[in-house]
């Protein structure tokens, strides 16, 4: 079985999931005792947010990479960034490693095609609604991309950080995405990817119009699956 290297904290509210996603898709897909042999680095999120914020995403991406580079020294075989957001820098963690990099975008746009969806909406925080970073590589999966409309995306965004990374869980904040959500299905999605790892904690029980993509659950599977060899690094079975 490889070795899965977690590079979390980021928020570590989000990174929990990912242990237990992991753990419980070994266990269910081999029985027994088993559970994933994993490395973790959990940053200091307090720093991450304030380059994010500055725009700094150069030091964010070289404190990243630096971690990423620990995790293989530890015998990582394969590196799961949780997180949506820092993945706009993943190409400068990539160029610093030997070992692959599941990319969230990826696994999540095989998820939303193997339903035979193609038009999908996208929430998550500013940075991965806004940029093409993400978009660009859901679409180069052949997905269409919509996001909710400027007031929405900046009421998404706040909740992310000022209560979902903290932790709280409102009602009111809630019923704010569900309406979101509803929206993005009134403009044609077929399909709701949560593209943030701590929104699946809001929308937990929510049965949507359509199927939610919870990218969190979707790309922790993925990797206990390349992991116990059930599919390739490339998605492909093995």
């Amino acid at each position: 079985m490889k070795t899965i290297g977690l590079l979390g904290g980021m928020s570590w509210e989000s990174t929990v999931p990912y242990y237990q996603t992991i753990n419980r898709t070994v266990a269910e897909r081999m029985g027994g005792l088993h559970s994933a042999p994993l490395v973790l680095h959990s940053v200091d999120f307090h720093e991450i947010e304030r380059l994010q914020r500055s725009g700094r995403w150069d030091e964010a991406g070289s404190i990243l990479a630096k971690a990423a580079l620990g995790l293989q020294t530890l015998g990582a075989d394969l590196l799961v960034l949780c997180t949506n957001t820092m993945h706009k820098i993943a190409p400068q963690i990539e160029a610093e490693l030997a070992i692959p990099l599941l990319h969230v975008a990826d696994a999540t746009a095989d998820a939303v095609s193997q339903a035979g969806i193609r038009r999908v909406g996208l929430l998550g925080t500013k940075f991965t609604m806004e940029e093409a970073f993400y978009r660009d590589r859901l679409e180069s999966h052949g997905l269409e991309v919509t996001i909710p409309p400027p007031p929405e995306r900046d009421a998404v965004h706040r909740i992310i950080y000022d209560e979902l990374c903290l932790g709280r869980i409102l009602e009111a904040s809630s019923e704010a995405y569900r309406r979101v959500v509803a929206g993005l299905v009134d403009r044609g999605a077929g399909g709701v990817i949560l593209g943030c790892t701590e929104i699946s904690m809001l929308l937990d029980g929510f049965a949507a119009a359509v199927p939610l993509f919870d990218t969190t659950a979707i790309h922790a599977r993925a990797a206990a699956l390349i992991a116990i060899g059930a599919v390739g690094s490339d998605g492909e079975s093995g």
